[in-house]
C-alpha cells in the first residue's frame, strides 16, 4: 500500500493547532506557584504531551472520521485528497494515542489521568459511536474541556508532583474551559454547509448562523467576567482590572464579528481569541502571586 509523504503527516497532525493546550499547559504550571528550577525536563515533556502528542492525536482522529464532511468542506486536506492514501490516517491516530499515553506516564497518576481523559474525549469527540461533534453543545464542550481545563489540570498537576492540583487553580481552568466552547464555535461557521448536508449539528446549523455567533460570544465573555470577580475576591486587584480591558477589547471585536458571522469568524479568532488566552496567563500569574504571598 502506498505510504503518505512526511508533508502529509506534518499536515495531518496540524501544528498550528498545538499552541493552545500548550499555553494551557503553562498556565497550569504558572498556575501552581511552584518554582521551576529542577523541574524542566518533566514541563517539557508535558508541553509535549499537551500539543504534539495528544492536541495532535486529536487531530487525527477528527480527519479520519471527519473525511466524508471534508470532501465537501475542506477537498484538499491529506484524507479527501487521496495524499493519506487507505486507512493510514486512522493507523497514525491510533500510534500516536499510544504514544501520547507512554509520554503521559511520566508525570505522575493526576497528569497521567487528565493525559487519558483528554485522549477519550479526542475519541469520542468524533468517532462513532458517541461522535459529540453531532452536537455542537456536547461537542464543543468536550473540545474546550481537552484543549484548556485539562492541558492546565495537567500543568498544575506536574509541578504538585503528580498530586491533585490546587482547588483554585482547577476552578479557573474550569472557567476558560468553559469559555473555550464559543472559540470551537468560531470554527464551524466556515463550514455550515457540508454540516448541514452531513447532519453535523453545530451550533450555526442549530441555531442559525447569527444566533450561534451570540451565543458564542456570551459563552466567551461571562466565564471571563467570572475569572474578574475571583480575582477580586482573591484580592487580586491589578490581575482583574488587565483582564476586564481584555474583555472590554474583545467586545469592541465581538461588535464586528456580529456583523457578519461568516465573513469574520476567521478574524476574530485572529485578534480576539489571543486577548482571551492572554487573559488565561494574567490569571495564572495571579494565583502565582498570591502564593508567594501566602
Amino acid at each position: 500500500m502506498a505510504r503518505p509523504a512526511l508533508s502529509a503527516v506534518a499536515e495531518l497532525l496540524k501544528p498550528i493547532t498545538w499552541f493552545p493546550p500548550m499555553w494551557a499547559f503553562g498556565c497550569g504550571v504558572v498556575a501552581s506557584g511552584v518554582p521551576t528550577e529542577g523541574r524542566w525536563t518533566i514541563i517539557v515533556a508535558g508541553i509535549v504531551l499537551a500539543g504534539p502528542m495528544v492536541c495532535a492525536s486529536s487531530q487525527a482522529v477528527n480527519d479520519w472520521f471527519d473525511r466524508h464532511v471534508d470532501a465537501i468542506n475542506e477537498p484538499q486536506r491529506p484524507i479527501p485528497s487521496g495524499r493519506m492514501p487507505g486507512r493510514w490516517g486512522l493507523a497514525i491516530a491510533i500510534l500516536w494515542t499510544m504514544l501520547s499515553l507512554l509520554v503521559a506516564a511520566c508525570l505522575g497518576p493526576w497528569g497521567f489521568g487528565a493525559a487519558v481523559a483528554g485522549l477519550l474525549l479526542a475519541w469520542a469527540y468524533s468517532a462513532p459511536p458517541l461522535r459529540l461533534k453531532l452536537n455542537g453543545w456536547w461537542g464543543n464542550a468536550a473540545c474546550g474541556v481537552c484543549y484548556e481545563g485539562l492541558a492546565w489540570a495537567t500543568g498544575a498537576a506536574v509541578m504538585a508532583g503528580g498530586a491533585m492540583p490546587q482547588g483554585r487553580s482547577i476552578g479557573l481552568a474550569a472557567l476558560y474551559s468553559a469559555g473555550a466552547h464559543g472559540i470551537m464555535t468560531l470554527n464551524d461557521f466556515k463550514s455550515v454547509e457540508g454540516d448541514r448536508k452531513m447532519g453535523v449539528g453545530s451550533l450555526p446549523v442549530r441555531l442559525g448562523v447569527l444566533p450561534a455567533a451570540r451565543a458564542a460570544c456570551w459563552i466567551m465573555a461571562l466565564p471571563q467576567v467570572a475569572v474578574v470577580l475571583l480575582l477580586v475576591h482573591w484580592q487580586r486587584p491589578v490581575q482583574a482590572l488587565a483582564i476586564g480591558g481584555l474583555i472590554a477589547l474583545q467586545a469592541i471585536l465581538m461588535d464586528r464579528f456580529l456583523q457578519n458571522p461568516t465573513q469574520r469568524a476567521l478574524e476574530y479568532s485572529g485578534f480576539g481569541v489571543p486577548l482571551f488566552v492572554a487573559g488565561m496567563m494574567v490569571s495564572a500569574f495571579a494565583l502565582r502571586s498570591a502564593a508567594a504571598v501566602r
